[in-house]
């Protein structure tokens, strides 16, 4: 399927210019349901036709906080940390954003910002939708709409995840495996035995900050994680085979 081509952001200045030929939504084999993507094969192939597919390497910028929000982007492959705070000071990461994820909805739906930065952290492939297109889109599908008020729970459950990450947790050990828990729900994969594995996509200082303590900490709880076998790391994947352990420090 073709998808009409549309104008990227001037400001996304590092996203590789070469288009790729979609495979096509409907046999993506990263669909899940419940996301935006998983739509009824008329709505996604409308949802194609307002769209084309970019790629963006590793380690570049899509949007910055603060930006008007022209596009909104949807995750076919790879993965984005969004980050708030100012440029020329500590930056927080907000959350980890991969496939099936939508970015800027929001912003879009308000007319306003993007809210947060997001950078990628590997090639990822996506879908931008312009912001009127988008719209029309919704105007015209009643599926669409109802998906769009899911999405922005979905954002109003993370950013609530983070809050209590941050303030209900006492100790480094409840934080971090909170932290675990939400990166194995957010972009993890769930096996059948009630273990799950994600990638390894943070360091360890930018999972310090997340959990508000030093590098060194992070290093030795996931030490302690991995000594008690609640936790493995293998070849940057992350396995969490004892996720009830971990929901006991919270």
């Amino acid at each position: 399927m073709h998808g009409a081509q549309i104008a990227v952001d001037p400001h996304i200045r590092q996203m590789q210019a070469t288009r790729q030929v979609p495979s096509g939504c409907a046999v993506c084999a990263s669909r899940r349901p419940g996301w935006f993507c998983s739509l009824g094969s008329s709505v996604l192939a409308d949802l194609e036709l307002a769209t084309s597919t970019i790629t963006l390497p590793a380690q570049a910028s899509l949007f910055h906080q603060g930006e008007d929000a022209r596009c909104l982007y949807l995750i076919c492959s790879g993965y984005l940390k969004l980050t708030a705070g100012r440029m020329d000071d500590r930056q927080m990461i907000v959350r980890i954003a991969g496939p099936g994820s939508m970015l800027g909805l929001y912003a879009v739906l308000s007319h306003g910002m993007y809210e947060v930065s997001a950078q990628s952290l590997t090639s990822a492939q996506l879908r931008p939708v312009e912001r009127d297109r988008f719209l029309g889109f919704l105007r015209t599908h009643k599926e669409a709409q109802m998906r769009a008020v899911q999405c922005i729970c979905q954002e109003y459950r993370f950013a609530l995840q983070d809050a209590c990450r941050i303030a209900l947790a006492e100790t480094v050990a409840a934080r971090l495996a909170r932290l675990m828990i939400e990166l194995g729900n957010q972009i993890g994969e769930h096996l059948d035995d009630g273990s799950y594995r994600f990638p390894l996509l943070l360091t360890h200082e930018e999972m310090a900050s997340m959990t508000c303590t030093t590098r060194e900490t992070v290093t030795r709880t996931l030490g302690q994680f991995r000594k008690e076998g609640w936790i493995s790391i293998e070849d940057s994947l992350v396995t969490v085979h004892q996720p009830e352990r971990l929901q006991t420090l919270i």
